[in-house]
């Protein structure tokens, strides 16, 4: 099997589900276990990953169909407590289908780490002495990480701002890096550390902070769909998606809400491969910001033919060495799923989602109102909350749902006539 679009897959038992997924990414039988629970992150090595642990919280691990991303299928692995999220983004990526599925593009894999100076007299002499031994920088940078260097990456180039700060001038060095598969925090920080005392040397100041920036700024993923007017129901529809948009566009109120409906796709991704989520939340709503005023971070436009068409651009500092994607089972079982992609394309397979998770929840806010789906998949667990099991939890939630009741009480008193 070779495709995402896999009918009814929604409608199938997990056993069944973990058969097409096992047949589409080539699983093992340790793989299937893993699914099933069998084995996983042992509390040993729960331990060695963070600090004082006392046990293991299980998420849902799901996976969202029918994605298509430059021409080839996904799965695309998420790990969620919300409900409606992944079949969500399994019902928005079929919309695209029709139109070739989502076209994606990266500016690579390039980090930044800021070394702060103060105490300079002259910031800006000290600025361009530090311009002056731009080669000098990036070749002890490089000296700190040579196996980073022999497959391709390293330190690029160097940029330097000054500052007017509430404590006097600070000039901040901005070393630029190619981490290639690594997200290379480690990386980045060893060489800004590494490289403190030299700048001290040549600007006769003292520096503080050695950090990368989660600001990624050159490390964006972009990705863009177009979603025939006949799939969503008419032209009438993609205006209304359109306003929806230029409301998040305007009010910072509605934006926050709108983009945290794309981090739910993005995070769910982030999380499922063993990726920094706070990482990745911290750059995506800075870079809301980048026109001065916090902002919607997708854009919907309607072309001559009446589509719509949708593009996200966002920073995207993922890898797939090191961290807990080395370290935890189960993101090394998201990335197999994946078809074991390189650190950029796993970046536009996670943005493809965050537009994909946007594109759902402004079609139905415009249409039919968020609660309709939502709600259906909140009274089953409720119902599982108030005590049913088997299919009776699908008759309560069903029932739950109808009447608009969704609450304990009511799925108890259902289960007691039943």
């Amino acid at each position: 099997m070779n495709t995402s679009n896999v009918a009814g897959f929604y409608k199938l038992s997990v056993d069944e589900r973990i058969s097409v997924i096992r047949s589409f990414a080539d699983l093992d039988d340790a793989d299937v276990a893993l699914l099933h629970g069998e084995q996983g992150l042992k509390l040993e090595s729960a331990a060695k990953m963070v600090e004082n642990v006392i046990g293991r919280m299980e998420i849902p691990f799901g996976v969202a169909a029918n994605f298509k991303i430059n021409g080839k299928d996904y799965f695309v692995p998420m790990c969620t407590e919300e409900p409606s999220v992944i079949a969500a983004a399994s019902h928005a990526a079929k919309l695209t289908l029709s139109r070739g599925g989502f076209q994606a593009s990266n500016s690579g894999p390039v980090m930044i780490a800021q070394i702060q100076t103060v105490n300079v007299k002259d910031p800006f002499r000290a600025k361009l002495a530090i311009l002056e031994n731009r080669d000098e920088i990036i070749a002890r940078a490089n000296e700190m990480d040579p196996v980073l260097v022999k497959f391709g990456g390293g330190a690029r180039d160097v940029e330097v701002r000054v500052l007017d700060s509430d404590t006097g001038p600070m000039i901040i060095t901005h070393l630029i890096v190619d981490t290639r598969d690594a997200m290379g925090a480690n990386a980045v920080n060893t060489m800004a550390e590494a490289l403190a005392p030299f700048i001290e040397k040549i600007t006769g100041g003292k520096v503080f902070l050695r950090i990368l920036s989660n600001l990624a700024v050159r490390r964006l993923a972009r990705v863009r769909c177009t979603i025939a007017k006949e799939e969503l129901g008419g032209e009438e529809i993609v205006d209304a998606i359109r306003h929806a948009y230029a409301f998040a566009k305007t009010d910072p109120f509605r934006a926050t809400t709108h983009n945290k409906g794309i981090m739910n796709g993005i995070t769910a991704v982030v999380l499922a491969t063993g990726n920094d989520t706070r990482a990745i939340e911290a750059g995506c709503h800075a870079y809301a910001v980048k026109d001065g005023r916090y902002s919607s971070l997708t854009v919907w436009e309607k072309n001559s033919n009446g589509d719509l068409v949708g593009s996200l651009e966002c920073p995207m500092a993922v890898g797939i060495i090191g961290g807990a994607t080395a370290t935890h089972p189960m993101a090394k079982l998201a990335l197999k799923i994946l078809g074991m992609p390189n650190a950029v394309q796993l970046a536009e397979i996670i943005v493809a989602t965050g537009l994909a998770q946007n594109l759902a929840a402004i079609r139905v806010l415009a249409t039919e109102g968020v609660q309709r789906g939502h709600m259906a998949l909140h009274a089953r667990n409720i119902a599982i909350n108030a005590g049913a099991t088997g299919d009776m939890v699908d008759k309560i939630a069903a029932i739950m749902a109808k009447e608009h009741r969704v609450n304990v009480a009511r799925a108890q008193e259902l289960m007691k006539g039943m």
